[in-house]
């Protein structure tokens, strides 16, 4: 299937999009930044390599952008999705269930830690910790195998503040308040933090805090914007977020430093949601009430022992053993969930219940790299990674197991290796990664709904060889072409199959449905960064013969995993060009994506045959910003625009219900630099544009309980101070 290569959007928003440029040139008036020079390196690309030696896609959220767009959207996740033209817009929700990138799912990761359970994926992985603690976002794009399992749509790698660099004490605060512009009491939130830093010769160490209160969310129309009970939201919530970093200089080259962090985000629950009508575009709102039950719950705690040696035997050392517990807990409807019900407990429709996941993982990373004694041209890299993950999935009020408890052990060795020809104008990489894997599952009962039959236990292993390759050609500096195959691997939501078992006689150990997956990424690019201009293109197609897609075969019932051959491709373009006008920048972003599905896949024909829908796959985006600094003031105004588009939802129907629309959001940021700290204005959809979220209009169009429409306009004053 070929990219199309024409963009179509209204009139509208272009205009709109006219004057967001045009509003921002006006303030213009001065010289830019100096750029900075050095190569950026990559840490979860698991090399000391510059960035620009490695055949893939790659991206970094420095801290200025990250918190610049944090404060405008609220969170990491959507500070990924408003810079990242292929990933999809978030839902504004606790769950990130649906939220890809370039039409998979993401692996988030904190300073190359896996956040996301392997088994059970709660899709709570992107609020793990405050992005007050985070000083950049690296971003993989492809499937890959470099940080382990789940990296099939890419890498989100959260890299924590850095260790002070010279003795004495330091640190940052932060002050910030948020509203929507009607100034409603239940709409205000606010936000304080804290992080404290101290060296003194070998020795150093970080301790922060952060605590932020988020009010109800309101739509464009100025009504409030539906409560998801079950699955947990981030308006009207408190979350709390402790920090740790502990650091000792063994010798001029070899450091040891503990990193800890917990992070807890919980629901007020002072509503309950009032339903929409999807007929005549009516949302999904909420209305004062007390939700029945434990109001959703994330807790995250994690803790990590890093030992890294940069010249130990001519070569760099990174070992590290970490440790991450996950406690997930959903909320309850008003009406009891269908699911849970069980008559041997209660009549039919009596029952309440709500399901709670808990998540315990521990192991270890071990690397090194070196230039080839002899052969300095040629750089390699050996390492193993272990991981041993324990999940299961609870209903809290009757103590059922819904999901049993489940383990995983992952044992992968692994060799990268990059030979740099012709003064380093050409390049080639290579790598391969063997994944051993078992998952235990003892004998169990599915719930009563699902047909109460017992299960078979066992304790299935897998085991594949994975291998990477590219080719790299910087004739010039600064400008630079690729080519590159990888593979990642994962396994399916293996908790949500297990759970839905729905046929007698079924043996964990030959269940086809729990097969790993395995997907590729072949890519080409070609990057330009000279001058005053940063751009980019890349063009990636993907497959993977027995992939795992999240469908729902009923209103309100919970989504359940399919097996089905997966084809994805896509287009992504970027520009940034530094005008003329000293201090203004103005950028641009495009990604198009086509993702098919094979429909029936137990028919014994091996071919797609329909569309991935809004669940498994984002809509196609253009991205157009402006920014501005000039001596003390920065300022950036950008605009995202989602572009309508079908889905053939079996081959040749295209169901009306079941498409997107369409929509833009402007956002706007001012920054000042004072003499005792910075002042911060941020606002979210300034045009306060009223719409229907991306995964309401493509996955649950007739779901009258969770019809939910977008943020609206809202503000944000800040104030953050460094000593």
């Amino acid at each position: 299937m070929n990219i199309r290569a024409a963009i179509l959007f209204n009139g509208t928003a272009l205009s709109r999009a006219a004057w967001s440029l045009a509003s921002l040139a006006a303030m213009a008036s001065n010289a830019a930044r100096a750029e900075d020079s050095d190569p950026i390196v990559v840490t979860a690309a698991r090399s000391v390599l510059p960035a620009n030696a490695l055949p893939l896609t790659i991206d970094v959220i420095d801290q200025e952008s990250l918190n610049q767009q944090v404060a405008i959207g609220g969170s990491i996740v959507d500070a990924v999705s408003a810079l990242t033209p292929s990933f999809s817009p978030t839902r504004q929700k606790l769950s990130g269930a649906g939220e890809t990138l370039r039409g998979r799912s993401p692996l988030y990761a904190i300073n190359g830690i896996p956040q996301t359970a392997p088994l059970r994926d709660g899709a709570r992985d992107g609020f793990t910790i405050d992005p007050f603690f985070v000083d950049r976002v690296e971003l993989i794009y492809g499937s890959n195998a470099l940080q382990g399992i789940g990296g099939t749509g890419g890498i989100v790698n959260q890299v924590t503040v850095a260790p002070p660099k010279s003795d004495g004490l330091s640190g940052r605060m932060l002050m910030q308040g948020n509203a929507d512009t009607g100034f409603h009491g239940d709409g205000v939130g606010g936000k304080v933090a804290g992080l404290l830093a101290r060296r003194g010769g070998r020795w150093d160490a970080m301790v922060g805090a952060a605590y932020e209160k988020r009010g109800v969310f309101y739509d464009g129309h100025g009504n409030r914007i539906g409560t998801d009970l079950t699955q947990g939201e981030t308006q009207d919530s408190r979350s709390w977020s402790l920090f740790g970093r502990f650091g000792y200089a063994l010798s001029d080259t070899a450091r040891l430093d503990l990193t800890m962090s917990r992070f807890q985000l919980k629901g007020e629950g002072d509503y309950v949601a009032s339903n929409g009508d999807y007929r005549i575009d009516r949302p999904t709102s909420s209305v004062r009430g007390t939700p029945p039950g434990v109001p959703a719950t994330s807790r995250t705690e994690s803790a990590a022992l890093t030992l890294t040696d940069t010249d130990l035997a001519g070569g760099n050392l990174i070992a590290q053993i970490f440790f991450n517990r996950s406690r997930d807990t959903y909320g309850g409807e008003i009406a009891p969930i269908a699911t849970f019900q069980d008559a041997a407990l209660a009549p039919i429709g009596a029952l309440f219940d709500q399901s709670q996941n808990r998540s315990r993982k521990y192991g270890g990373k071990l690397s090194y790299e070196r230039t080839i004694p002899g052969f300095e041209a040629l750089t390699a890299i050996v390492g193993v990674d272990a991981l041993y993950d324990l999940t299961e999935q609870r209903l809290i009020a009757t103590g059922r197991s819904w999901v049993p408890p489940t383990d995983y052990r992952s044992i992968a060795p692994f060799a990268q290796a990059n030979l740099a020809l012709f003064d380093k104008k050409l390049r080639i990489a290579a790598g391969i990664r063997h994944e051993d894997v078992k998952i235990g599952i003892d004998d169990y009962t599915t719930l009563a709904s699902y047909g109460g039959f017992a299960v078979s236990g066992g304790t299935p292993r897998f085991s594949d060889t994975l291998v990477n390759g590219g080719v790299i050609l910087e004739p010039w500096a600064g400008i630079r072409a690729y080519a590159s195959y990888a593979e990642g691997y994962t396994v399916p939501d293996v908790g949500r199959i297990a759970r839905a078992v729905g046929q007698a006689g079924v043996d964990i150990d030959d269940y086809v449905n729990i097969e790993p997956i395995v997907s590729n990424n072949r890519e080409v690019g070609v990057e330009v960064k000279r001058g005053p201009f940063d751009a980019s293109a890349a063009y990636f197609w993907s497959t993977s013969k027995n992939g795992s897609l999240l469908v729902q075969t009923a209103i309100g019932a919970p989504f359940e995993i399919q097996r089905q051959r997966v084809e994805i491709q896509g287009l992504e373009l970027n520009l940034s060009v530094k005008t003329p006008l000293p201090g203004l920048t103005l950028s641009t972003g495009y990604a198009h994506l086509i993702g098919r599905t094979d429909g029936n896949a137990t028919d014994g024909v091996d071919k797609v045959d329909r569309d991935l829908d809004g669940a498994n796959i984002s809509p196609d985006r253009l991205n157009l910003a402006a920014s501005y600094v000039h001596g003390p003031l920065s300022a950036r105004i950008q605009t995202q625009f989602f572009l309508a588009r079908q889905f053939e939802r079996a081959p040749g129907n295209y169901n009306p219900l079941y498409r997107f629309d369409g929509y833009d959001v402007t956002d706007l940021s001012l920054r000042y630099q004072t003499g005792f700290g910075a002042l911060t204005l941020s606002a979210q959809n300034i045009f306060d544009t009223f719409y229907i979220d991306y995964y309401s209009q493509t996955v649950r169009p007739n779901d009258n309980a969770h019809y939910f429409a977008g943020r609206g306009r809202n503000v944000t004053l800040s104030w953050d101070y460094r000593f």
